[in-house]
Order: structure tokens, then sequence, then C-alpha cells
């Protein structure tokens, strides 16, 4: 069988989606999305992830698109695509038996566990990574599941879905969310890398322990925005309940090896540390009494009360 264009037009238009309901238009809202990560030189090789970026433009075609009752979750059409005979799934170690049973896999967490990424056939990612072949792929998707929409996607290119959350958080200087408000888990994900974004662009990308910075040239950094009260208790994205730390000292933050004081400065406990051997470079300990790095905006400081929270529940005197 050629798999040329024509074929994956066709196969584009006879997406199998569930119909029980009316039709479900979860994997053409998928496929227009990706078609977007690709065209905005988002993905490079033919690894498909489930990125903030993603998720964030994926919620951004359905809440402007479908019309349907149907419950936007990209978790269905990222798992079920894989009838449609050329997307497929490469598990995370030890989830092959899971991929291979073809288990059902519900909801964004339990997916982003299972599975590391998808991929299409080596033919359909030739011509996505093709501008003109997109634009015959996104007409298909338009003309066969959202056809009286097609102005509406082509405003909607313009936006880019995740800076949009980034600015009306920064614009609040962060939200604290009611638990209503988190039961949506592509929402949640995307609202929390807005906010982990937001805080690490208030330090300019450098750990405030220990200063380390480090930024690729697509963007990516090694400094996470790590939240001191945890989100998952507290649900407290305001930006100062957050402290920019790179993935070894956010890893030792959340485990309670260092507190802050409240004038800033790093508290090592004296009883935490079995061994500590560093090649070339200071040990933990050495870092007792330092003051850390603050955000560019004082407003912004880490606030007292997390810190506090933090200091008592890892009893750190």
């Amino acid at each position: 069988m050629i798999k040329d264009l024509g074929y994956y037009s066709k196969k584009f238009a006879k997406l199998g989606v569930d119909r029980a309901h009316g039709v479900a238009p979860h994997k053409p809202t998928l496929l227009l999305s990706v078609i977007e990560q690709f065209e905005k030189g988002r993905i490079q090789h033919n690894q498909i992830y489930l990125t903030p970026e993603l998720i964030a433009t994926f919620l951004k075609y359905w809440s402007n698109l479908v019309t349907t009752d149907h419950r936007s979750d990209i978790s269905l059409p990222f798992f079920h695509l894989t009838g449609d005979k050329f997307w497929y799934l490469v598990a995370n170690p030890g989830f092959e038996a899971t991929i291979a049973s073809r288990t059902k896999i519900k909801g964004l967490a339990a997916l982003r566990n299972t599975v590391k990424y998808a991929y299409v056939d080596d033919e359909l990612f030739e011509y996505l990574q093709d501008f003109s072949s997109r634009v015959q792929l996104v007409e298909i998707l338009i003309a066969t599941w959202f056809p009286t929409k097609a102005q509406q996607v082509e405003n909607l290119y313009q936006v880019d879905e995740l800076e949009s959350v980034q600015l009306r958080l920064f614009e609040k200087g962060g939200a604290v969310y009611t638990t209503e408000d988190i039961k949506d888990q592509d929402k949640t994900f995307v609202r929390n890398a807005a906010f982990r974004r937001n805080v690490v662009s208030l330090y300019q990308q450098n750990c405030a322990f220990c200063r380390l910075k480090i930024v690729c040239r697509n963007g990516q950094d090694i400094v996470d925005g790590a939240h001191i009260k945890p989100f998952s208790e507290f649900h407290d994205d305001r930006f100062d309940n957050g402290i920019a730390l790179c993935k070894n000292h956010h890893w030792a933050f959340d485990r309670g090896w260092f507190g802050i004081s409240d004038d800033y400065r790093i508290l090592i406990p004296d009883d935490r540390f079995y061994e500590e051997t560093p090649s070339n470079m200071r040990s933990l300990e050495d870092f007792d009494g330092e003051e850390i790095l603050l955000p560019n905006q004082k407003i912004y400081n880490p606030r007292i009360d997390s810190l506090q929270w933090h200091r008592s529940f890892w009893k750190i005197a």
C-alpha cells in the first residue's frame, strides 16, 4: 500500500471516532494541535510528547471549535488514535506490557505515567514537516469535522495559548484554586506549567540556592519553578509561594534537606546527612547561612508563612 498524502487525507477524514452520543471530536482536535506544533517548530523529531504547549493548544481548539457536550480530555485521543493505524505509543520503562495489552488508560496523569511519547508513520512524519502538506491535512480536518469553523481555525493559529495563560496568570500574581478548579487535569497541567515558567522568569532563570543558570537554545532551562507549600495540598499558585531551584536543589528542598529562614538565609539541618562527597563543587552544608537569590520584583519574594510551613513540616530549626 502506498502511503502518500492522499492516503493520509483519507485517514484524517475517516478517523475512528465515538458516535454513541454524537460525533466525539477528540481525535481531529488533537491532530490540529499536533500540526500546529509542527508548524511552530516545536516538534523536530518523530516523538510527540504530552507537553504543556500541546495540551494548551488542544484546549484552545476544543473551547473554540467544539459544540457537542463531550468532555475535553487529551488522554482519550492520545491513547485511542492508535486504532487508526498511523499513530503509535512508546511506553515508559516498566509499562511496556500495559501498552502492548492495550489496557485502557484514563486521565492525563495516568497516561503521562504510562506513555513516554507517541510517534507516527515515517511517511506521515515527512508530510507533517512540509508546509503545503500540513495545509492540505488541516483543510481535510476542518472540512470533515469542523466545516463551519475555517476562519476561526485561522484566527486561533495566531494565538499562543500557553503564553496567553502565562500572561493572564502574571497579571494576577498567580492564583489560589478551589478543589472544583483542579478537577480538570488538562487545565491544571497547563496552569501549573504557566506558574512554573513565570516563577523561573522572576529569578531570571537562576537557581535561588546555587545561582546555576543553563538555558538551551530551544528555551528549555535547568531551573524549575518550585512550590514552597505543595500544590497538591494547598492549590496555591501565587508566585510568592514559588521559588526557582535547579533540579538537584528542587529535589532536596521537597525532601526537607534544607529550609529557608524568614530573612531568606539557607538553613542546613545538622543531622540530615550521613555522607557527602562532592567532586570539584561545594557541599550542601557549605551553603548554610548564605542568603538565597531573590526574584527581580520584591513583591514576589517567597512568602514568610510558606517558608515557616516548610520548616515546620520538615522540622528544620
